[in-house]
């Protein structure tokens, strides 16, 4: 048990979005909070959660715990992606292009929350469409989650990793 808890304090979590909404009721506007949140351990892993509350607090740890239990493993190699991926959801797509040592996360807002987290150092994004934050950083996650790492590319075809062509 005591490996779990320190493993928790490994995450980087990241407030993407929070987001005010009212409800009109009889006596006038309620108010609550939802906030979009990305966590990654910044070895591989990431996931992000939608959290709502009435107090903004409670908004971000929900969306925390959401974003732990939806977590998928990414493929990094020497700080940057394998090789160039689009992903899509809604109207905004986000293309990632693995980029040299040196060049840093050159992302928008909430797509560089996500490849933080994941612990990529160096890429070249570009979102095209929308802009809304909750259909970027859904479009980043499906980019990321269509890499695959040269073993598991080698594990289906059915050869070694060294055998395949570069």
């Amino acid at each position: 048990m005591l490996k779990k808890e320190t493993d928790e304090n490994l995450f980087i979590d990241k407030v993407v979005h929070i987001s005010r909404v009212a409800k009109v009721v009889k006596g006038g506007r309620r108010f609550s909070f939802s906030a979009m949140v990305v966590v990654g351990d910044g070895q591989g892993k990431v996931g992000f959660g939608l959290g709502k509350a009435h107090e903004v607090p409670e908004a971000i740890r929900k969306g925390v715990e959401k974003a732990k239990k939806s977590m998928i493993d990414i493929p990094v190699v020497d700080g940057t992606i394998p090789y160039q991926v689009k992903g899509r959801f809604g109207a905004g797509s986000v293309v990632l292009k693995p980029a040299g040592k040196g060049t840093g996360v050159i992302a928008g807002g909430a797509v560089r929350a996500v490849l933080e987290a994941v612990g990529v150092r160096n890429i070249l994004t570009k979102c095209i469409g929308t802009n809304n934050p909750h259909n970027v950083v859904r479009a980043t996650i499906d980019g990321l989650s269509q890499l695959q790492s040269r073993n598991q590319v080698a594990a289906k075809r059915g050869i070694k990793a060294e055998e395949l062509s570069i």
